[in-house]
């Protein structure tokens, strides 16, 4: 059986009566899909769909072929042993037992025609970079990018046809993203996969976008996609102004019509009046002349109320304008200004650094994980004292963690952004705030009813707005767990920042778009690296 997905006509929606999907409709065969769309748009609920996790409420979800599903937030149990996770911990017994002279039936019957499975799971693991994790060794030991890919050695060895992927890259280091991207370039059966890793989607055959409970599929990687949708945007944009001119036209036309029907009127009043035909002749011309209005004017009203369809229609179709606008004069060092110094400060558990950081640095910290790059940034800000040495700060800053646990869920977006700029004017915060895309009533929003990406750029806009301005802004991680808009957002407004910057992250294709002066690696000892 060739194996495939297929939804059709899909409803779906949550207990609480939050609708996802309303006649979904989709398709994926063989080959790599990239599955993308905004932060809410439904992308995991779909992934769950297809594995059976979750049941429609209307239409049909057809899965041919074994399923392999990675999720998104994995848990395993820290006493579990890594065979046990890959499913060949019975095996592994019963070879042990026949090996030592058991050769009771039930150790054959458990290890089947499966007698390589050790040779096959050690394998797997070797190739995503795991070759030093042992079989027996227990989850707790392992950091959590490794129990990311031991959860996807025990899907693999489970030899799906169809192999469902999301946000694999999350909590990953270089290092293992390569691995994973391996996996995925070798694919040969049907992968749908979602992630805001522009690395990953570049590998796609097709990207499906999700938006407004609807499927579209573009042929192609991610790059091909935004092409497609960019040329879309322009005839769509074209489209609106045409329909704009268009209705203007005609507004304009019965403004006139109606000049006209009202000087006619006049006119067959003043005749009636002067008697210049006889009273029947001129009724009648009058009765003639107020249908004859009444039906041009009702044209008109008409072409008017067909010209707004045709704008409202093509609005449909023009995404809105929301990039980031915001202009951060106070952030600003000059180019030879000291900013931060380390020498040998020793973080907890880590051996010393040195860090001298000059004016406005763009600095990458990149490494595997574990190596302690949060560790370094929680020690530059003062929340961890360090084991020797001090962090000497030079200038204000401020660090986005990678779990935003910053602002008060309790008060609104712009009352969390004044919280942090308490002299700015009410006027002030929220002209600053409509330029991070919160404008009007979006600004009195409560921190706990926003959504992911609604989230990080409200914690993006206090950190950025707060008093004094940071000149030094430090970033954790910042796009794990970010759609591709919210990367896009948080891209527009670290070009707009004019301080100094040190960004810990995997995200390499992020990076390269930050403008970087310096790129450094933590592994041990903290070195200068040439440019990924």
């Amino acid at each position: 059986m060739t194996p495939s997905v297929v939804v059709s006509d899909v409803s779906f929606a949550w207990p609480d009566g939050g609708e996802v999907f309303d006649g979904l409709d989709l398709a994926a065969g063989v080959g790599r899909t990239g599955l993308v769309g905004a932060n809410g748009a439904g992308k995991s609920t779909l992934l769950r769909l297809l594995t059976g996790d979750l049941t429609p409420a209307r239409g049909s979800v057809t899965v041919s072929g074994t399923a392999g599903y990675l999720p998104q937030n994995i848990t395993l149990q820290s006493e579990r042993r890594v065979d046990d996770v890959l499913g060949i911990a019975g095996v592994r017994a019963a070879l042990s037992a026949i090996e030592s002279g058991d050769a009771a039936a039930e150790h054959f019957t458990v290890i089947g025609e499966d007698w390589d499975a050790e040779e096959r799971a050690r394998a797997t693991l070797d190739r995503l970079g795991l070759s030093g994790v042992t079989l027996d060794r227990r989850v707790g030991e392992l950091s959590g990018g490794e129990t990311v890919l031991l959860a996807l050695a025990a899907v693999l060895l489970r030899r799906p046809g169809v192999l469902l992927l999301d946000e694999p890259t999350n909590n990953l280091d270089l290092n293992a993203r390569h691995a994973l991207y391996g996996v995925v370039e070798s694919w040969r059966g049907v992968l749908v996969v979602v992630s805001h890793d522009r690395a990953l989607l570049e590998q796609m055959d097709a990207i499906t976008e999700l938006y407004r409970g609807k499927a579209r599929s573009f042929g192609g990687n991610i790059g091909d996609y935004e092409a497609a949708l960019a040329a879309e945007q322009e005839t769509a944009a074209r489209q609106m102004r045409a329909a704009e001119s268009d209705l203007r036209r005609q507004r304009r036309e019965l403004a006139e019509a109606r000049v006209k029907l009202d000087r006619r009127e006049r006119y067959g009043r003043k005749s009636e009046e002067t008697k210049r035909f006889p009273g029947a002749v001129a009724h009648a011309r009058k009765r003639q002349a107020q249908v004859s209005a009444g039906k041009h004017r009702n044209l008109q009203i008409d072409r008017v109320k067909e010209a707004e369809e045709r704008l409202e229609a093509a609005g449909e179709t023009v995404r809105g304008d929301d990039e980031i606008r915001v202009d951060l004069p106070a952030t600003e060092v000059p180019a030879r200004r000291g900013v931060l110094v380390l020498d040998d400060v020793r973080p907890r558990f880590q051996r010393a650094v040195t860090l001298h950081v000059r004016g406005p640095e763009r600095i990458a910290l990149v490494g595997p994980n574990g190596a302690g790059k949060t560790t370094l940034l929680r020690t530059i800000t003062g929340e961890l004292p360090p084991a020797a040495g001090k962090a000497r700060l030079a200038v204000p800053s401020r660090l986005l963690p990678q779990r935003l646990e910053v602002l008060d869920p309790e008060l609104t977006v712009a009352g969390n952004v004044s919280r942090f700029a308490p002299q700015a004017s009410p006027n002030a915060v929220r002209a600053n705030v409509a330029r991070m895309l919160f404008p009007g009533r979006r600004a009195d929003q409560a921190v706990a009813t926003l959504s992911g990406g609604e989230l990080f750029r409200a914690t993006l806009a206090a950190l950025l707005l707060a008093e004094p301005a940071p000149q030094l802004l430090m970033l954790d991680e910042p796009t794990n767990n970010l759609d591709m808009p919210s990367v896009r957002h948080l891209t527009e407004a670290v070009r707009c920042f004019r301080g100094a910057l040190l960004v810990a992250s995997h995200d390499v294709p992020f990076l390269r778009e930050l403008g970087l002066t310096r790129w450094l690696r933590l592994d041990g000892a903290l070195s200068e690296i040439d440019p990924l």
